[in-house]
């Protein structure tokens, strides 16, 4: 009996040894004490793998079991992450400097790791650009939004023509598909035609370099969604529009229900001072912001102020509860992040706001406001 069992153990060893693992591993270095986390970016969550405490060199390596079809990890000090991604038993070495560990690290041992990082390093850049912009004093909100828009444009032109379309059936083509700035996808695949096209070209190319993956499936099922509402979009638009319901109006118009069921138009304001709010309920410091246009409100309303708040919580029973006591109009957009309203708005994060005239044209945008209180006086 002994003799089976030592047989047995010796088995299991040699499986043991056999088994396929791939390896990240490498220096983080100026990060003594600090714990480094190695993570599954997966379609649902992000899932802690392994961890380690640094010492002083900052050694580090991780060895998991190798994946049937491309997957995605990141290593994580605090806020600072580095995303990798693995195929098949790759090892892949990452050197770094806490803590600008997430823009200045070296990779080597996989070409998809090095193109991940230049796609990283562009959509910081994008995004640093876009801030300086809604930051310019001197510029209108038509001029900055048409400023961003080109910029985003532009961005993706470079990176479907030299990243995606070049080779859609890398890892570092899915990564680029779900890119963000601010809290919205810079490809959209819900409503816009061409995007969802690159979408269905990465998802196709996936089907016959790595079939019957989870993420193909996916990828798959974005598109087709985006292809229906493109459909129903066009089938909309091709309707005859009553020409006695268009109007004119320096605002795009918002139309949506308050927790009480009613319907509230933006438009309807016209003849008020309105601060137009994208919110989020669910945001940490939300009591603090929702606490400052109480005090708006309060001494101004009386005046002409109105506040329009547009809430993008996905928890309805949430936002009613939140809402139930506001005097304020707080509507909610049931599409939250895939809003065409905040795409429409250009917004890029949560929360922010706009100042409308009374003759209904939008003033300023929240990031070029400096005194709030002192811009709606001038506007009553």
């Amino acid at each position: 009996m002994k003799k089976y069992l030592i047989i047995a153990f010796a088995v299991l060893g040699m499986a043991s040894c056999s088994e396929k693992k791939f390896h990240v591993e490498g220096n983080i270095t100026n990060a003594k004490d600090s714990v480094l986390y190695f993570e599954n970016v997966g379609l649902e969550n992000i899932a802690i793998i392994d961890s380690v405490k640094l010492d002083e060199d900052g050694a580090f390596a991780f060895a998991e079991k190798k994946n049937e079809a491309p997957e995605f990890y990141r290593l994580r000090i605090s806020d600072q992450i580095i995303n990798v991604s693995i195929d098949s038993t790759e090892t892949v070495t990452i050197k770094a400097q806490y803590p600008q560990m997430a823009t200045q690290y070296e990779v080597s041992g996989s070409d998809d790791c090095a193109k991940i990082k230049e796609l990283t390093l562009k959509q910081i850049d994008l995004q640093n650009r876009a801030i300086a912009v809604q930051r310019n004093q001197d510029l209108t909100i038509d001029e900055s939004n048409d400023s961003i828009l080109n910029m985003i444009n532009a961005y993706k032109q470079d990176v479907k023509t030299n990243y995606i379309l070049k080779a859609p059936n890398r890892s570092y083509a899915y990564f680029a598909l779900f890119q963000a700035i601010g809290n919205m996808l810079i490809f959209n695949p819900r409503s816009n035609k061409d995007d969802i096209k690159v979408f269905a070209a990465v998802a196709t190319s996936w089907d016959t370099y790595h079939p019957h993956s989870e993420r193909g499936a996916n990828l798959h099922n974005i598109a087709i969604e985006g292809m229906k509402n493109v459909r129903i979009a066009e089938a909309n638009a091709a309707k005859t529009i009553d020409a006695s319901k268009i109007t004119t109006a320096g605002v795009i118009d918002i139309a949506l229900y308050d927790n009480k069921g009613q319907l509230h138009r933006l438009t309807d304001q016209k003849g008020k001072v309105v601060l137009l709010d994208f919110h989020l309920f669910g945001l940490e410091n939300s009591p603090e912001r929702i606490l400052m246009l109480r005090e708006l409100y309060n001494k101004y309303h009386a005046q002409g102020l109105e506040i329009y708040q547009v809430s993008l919580d996905t928890d309805e029973h949430f936002w009613k509860q939140q809402t139930a006591a506001l005097p304020w109009i707080c509507v909610r957009d049931p599409q939250s992040m895939d809003s065409q309203t905040l795409i429409l708005y250009n917004i890029q994060g949560l929360p922010d706001y706009f100042l409308i005239s009374r003759d209904n044209s939008l003033y300023k945008r929240g990031a070029q406001v400096k005194d709030i209180e002192a811009e709606i006086k001038s506007l009553l």
